[in-house]
């Protein structure tokens, strides 16, 4: 990871903080980093694309509504700068539903924030990852429901076991050069609506 893209929702910390050592652009640049600022969206929108990682430096409230604006643009780590200003909300807001990759403060060491930065790159990555799997598991699950219902419209209707049904399925699959949900579909909607017509 070399880039960040710093996001500070339009706000500005005060001039003091933002040319103390406290401010994040420079204590990133002075352990290696490129960094971009942005504001709003479409300033970030541009730089995004660059950029390895984002750092939002925001109260812990508008996390998740930047998050999913950011996931439009591109997947990369999300991390959150901690600091007094940052970090002024009552615990409850600990308890909202937010998803970052790592956080940051202006107290940590050079190694710290280099060991924050790969292993929130990993923690994003292996989160894409679960991601995909969840939704290939949830198409399959929604596969074998059409499967099983057309199994059991072919059961009833043919007077066979669902076993019998299932290879009947199969059987029509290859010979229409279909997928076995394909056609368990086609026969499901059918069925309904020559059920909606009785």
């Amino acid at each position: 990871m070399h880039s960040l893209l710093l996001i500070q929702n339009g706000r500005t910390e005060n001039d003091t903080e933002a040319r103390s050592e406290h401010n994040p652009g420079r204590i990133l640049e002075a352990c290696g980093y490129v960094t971009w600022t942005a504001t709003g969206e479409e300033q970030a929108s541009h730089f995004i694309r660059d950029a390895d990682a984002t750092l939002l430096c925001m109260p812990v409230t508008e996390i998740e509504l930047w998050r999913q604006k950011l996931l439009k643009h591109k997947t990369a780590p999300v991390l959150w700068w901690c600091t007094s200003a940052t970090a002024d909300l009552s615990v409850t807001a600990c308890g909202d539903n937010v998803i970052v990759d790592g956080i940051l403060s202006p107290y940590m060491h050079e190694q710290e924030i280099h060991w924050i930065l790969h292993f929130s790159s990993r923690q994003c990555f292996e989160r894409q990852q679960w991601h995909k799997e969840k939704e290939q598991l949830l198409a399959r699950i929604e596969e074998r429901k059409w499967i099983d219902m057309a199994k059991g419209i072919l059961s009833k209707a043919k007077n066979i076991s669902e076993s019998e049904a299932y290879d009947l399925l199969r059987k029509q699959a290859m010979n229409e050069r279909k997928r076995m949900v394909d056609v368990a579909t086609s026969i499901v909607k059918v069925y309904q609506l020559l059920q909606d017509q009785t």
